[in-house]
C-alpha cells in the first residue's frame, strides 16, 4: 500500500485539503448534473398538465 495508515490516506501527503476538496466540489457538480433535469422535468410535466386542464375546462 501506497500510505502507512488511513490517516496518511487522508492527508495524501499534505495535499488531502486540495485533494478532497477537489473530491468534492466533483461530486457537487455530478449530483447537480444529475437532479437539476429532474426538477425541470417534473415542473414541466406540471405546467402541461395544468394547460390541458385548462383547456379541457375551456371546452
Amino acid at each position: 500500500m501506497a500510505f502507512e495508515s488511513f490517516a496518511d490516506f487522508i492527508a495524501m501527503g499534505k495535499h488531502g485539503p486540495y485533494v478532497w476538496s477537489a473530491y468534492g466540489i466533483t461530486l457537487v457538480v455530478v449530483l447537480a448534473n444529475i437532479v437539476a433535469p429532474l426538477i425541470r422535468r417534473k415542473g414541466l410535466v406540471d405546467d402541461i398538465k395544468r394547460k390541458a386542464r385548462r383547456e379541457q375546462a375551456e371546452s
